[in-house]
């Protein structure tokens, strides 16, 4: 399920919003500060941040620069009362991806989350880039690199195409001999413990704690999935 976390100490309209966007079926988590907007931004890894600009402790320009720090992917889209053009810029130059001005429609916001959500969902491509885009990892297949929250990650060839494979495949599953056949072909000295320890250093390197994977799922007697 589709995850948005909400950081706005406006009580009425944070559970509004929830309320609104659960029913059109997203789970949905609030944060009433800026320091929580930052942890639950980082432990939760939401599909998508909706954050107000005037927060107590920390402000929304302080939470989406502690955000981006992190993560370089995660669709932000920023509410704020503030009309003037150089409080957009601002926001839109420390990393937010949209902006709405208090008060919005409802329709609209809907349709800027679904919008955002598309854009960054796995396997989505960067029209301008070409890049491959799945929570804070970029795939480009031109040139053949991998970043994770905007820092390189170095990758042999064949777990460069097992990442690519998996992510292309949008959350479904493949076998150990689906991909050995799309990532190794049918040479015979392929078996399926290659894949395995491939998906291992994948882990490795790509998630927060391989020992509890959270991108890399393993899906018992059947194969791996990406978690979208």
């Amino acid at each position: 399920m589709t995850r948005i976390l909400i950081v706005e100490d406006n009580r009425d309209l944070a559970f509004g919003l929830r309320s609104n966007l659960e029913i059109e079926g997203y789970a949905v988590d609030i944060a009433a500060t800026g320091p929580e907007g930052v942890k639950l931004a980082r432990s939760l890894s939401p599909s998508l941040v909706i954050l107000d600009l005037m927060l107590p402790q920390m402000d929304g320009y302080e939470v989406l620069k502690a955000i981006r720090e992190h993560d370089a992917a995660t669709p932000v889209l920023m509410l704020t009362a503030r009309a003037e053009e150089i409080d957009k810029v601002r926001g839109l130059r420390l990393g937010a991806d949209d902006y709405m001005t208090k008060p919005f429609g409802l329709m609209e916001l809907l349709a800027r989350i679904e919008a955002l959500l598309r854009r960054s969902a796995p396997g989505a491509v960067d029209e301008a880039s070409g890049k491959l885009t799945i929570r804070d990892i970029q795939i480009c297949p031109k040139t053949r690199t991998v970043t994770r929250g905007g820092v390189p990650v170095e990758l042999a060839p064949k777990e460069f195409e097992l990442l690519l494979e998996l992510v292309r495949r949008k959350g479904a599953v493949a076998s150990r001999l689906e991909l050995m056949r799309s990532v190794w072909g049918h040479s015979s000295n392929v078996v399926s413990r290659t894949v395995d320890t491939h998906i291992a250093e994948l882990r490795r390197k790509l998630e927060r704690d391989s020992s509890q994977p959270q991108l890399i799922i393993t899906v018992r007697k059947a194969g791996y999935r990406i978690d979208v």
